[in-house]
């Protein structure tokens, strides 16, 4: 076994870091464009940009946890397996 393996997380982490990066990154992207939007390309927005985030992350990582699996399932019934 090589040592980057021994390092990976077990399987059963997947959706947990899968929630973890797709929120992160998701909700970075979309706070700063809300807080650009109503403050203005300003100091101020660059400011308050970061405090939007980690709200927004908070709400965004448990709630894609639960409805990720949700979202997987009906995708399995629109969508034919390749």
């Amino acid at each position: 076994m090589s040592a980057t393996a021994d390092r990976r997380l077990p399987a059963r982490y997947r959706l947990a870091v899968t929630g973890f990066f797709l929120t992160g990154i998701m909700t970075f992207i979309i706070s700063g464009i809300s807080t650009v939007m109503a403050l203005g390309a300003s100091l101020m927005a660059v400011g308050a940009w970061p405090v939007a985030w980690i709200s927004s992350w908070i709400i965004a990582f448990p709630t894609v946890l639960v409805v990720l699996p949700m979202v997987q399932r009906l995708v399995t019934r629109i969508v034919a397996p390749p």
